[in-house]
Order: structure tokens, then sequence, then C-alpha cells
């Protein structure tokens, strides 16, 4: 009988959770030799920030997976990382909000389902 093995990089739901807490939870720590969660954040808002610097007048919209929301999110709010500012439940699409000119977040996250009409 043959098995198959999980693809490079792909992870149990279990072991995903397990992973992810661990990244949110020691953030000074190459997780898996991974990038470290402090390093990551600061990434992702000079890219933003650049992004934003570059765009004009009008909407913009990000769109990333992962940790990338939660850490933007977080630094946005002024607020520690943590796994609590996690995207919600479901592995499906969630969003949040900010104004530009704030650079704060103007609602928590919503889940693109129960976004119509906004």
């Amino acid at each position: 009988m043959k098995t198959t093995a999980a693809p490079p990089g792909f992870l149990s739901p279990k072991e995903f959770e397990a992973v992810a807490d661990q990244f949110f939870g020691h953030l000074e720590v190459n997780v898996r030799g991974w990038e470290r969660a402090v390093d990551a954040q600061a990434r992702i808002v000079r890219a933003v920030t650049a992004c934003l610097s570059d765009s004009g007048e009008g909407d913009v919209l990000f769109v990333g997976h992962g940790g990338v929301g939660p850490l933007l999110f977080c630094a946005l709010s002024n607020l520690p990382i943590d796994r609590k500012f996690d995207q919600g439940p479901g592995g499906v699409g969630n969003w949040f909000q900010f104004e530009v000119d704030q650079m704060t977040p103007s609602c928590g996250w919503r889940v693109m389902e129960d976004s119509a009409g906004i």
C-alpha cells in the first residue's frame, strides 16, 4: 500500500493551531525556523505604509493570509501581538477596515459573508 506524504509546508489543522500558538506566544523566536513575529509585523507595516504612500486617492484593498492580518491589526491598534486579536473562526474570509489618515482600525474583524451592504 502506497502512502502519500503531506506536501512540504502543509500542516494538519491540529498541528497548524499548535504552531500558530507558538508563533503568537513567542514573538522573538523563529518558530520552526520561520520569521519571528516581531520581524514579520515590522515588514508588513513597512509594506503597507509604502503601498499607501504610492496609492493616490481612493480606496485600497490589502489581501493576505495567515498571521498577516492579525499582525497588521495589532500594529494599527497599538496593541501587543497576541493571538486573541487573530481573525475570526472558520478559516474563511475575514476583514477589518482602517482609515488611511488615522492608521487606526475603524472596526474589528468581520466575516466577509456578513458584510453585504457595507
